[in-house]
């Protein structure tokens, strides 16, 4: 494993920790974006804990790999349900805000 797979693996469980948090704890800019994106609220509890596993994920792959991989595989797809999300709601503008998150999730992936 390189420095640098480490060190972008944990921006990525960082990042993903932060944003699955944000969501649990309802912070007023994502509530309204969720809203705006008609995610129904029934949902947003698991779409938290979802990136929150993810991130946890993708730490355990940092001694088991395949839980990593997993994890990885995981958030890429989570990342990518939530631009196709956003673009279904005709907020293209937001577009690129989980392509960010997905971005060193799949850096991660590819160092592996």
């Amino acid at each position: 494993m390189s420095v640098a797979h480490t060190v972008v693996t944990l921006l990525a469980a960082a990042m993903a920790g932060y944003s699955g948090t944000v969501v649990l704890t309802r912070a007023d800019w994502i509530v309204k974006a969720l809203t705006d994106y008609r995610v129904p609220r029934a949902w947003w509890n698991l779409l938290g804990a979802a990136k929150i596993a993810g991130a946890a994920g993708l730490l355990a792959g940092l001694f088991i790999p395949y839980v990593g991989l997993a994890a990885g595989i995981g958030l890429v797809l989570y990342f990518t349900g939530a631009a196709v999300t956003v673009a279904r709601a005709h907020w293209y503008t937001h577009i690129p805000y989980p392509l960010v998150y997905a971005a060193p999730v799949i850096a991660a992936l590819a160092l592996t």
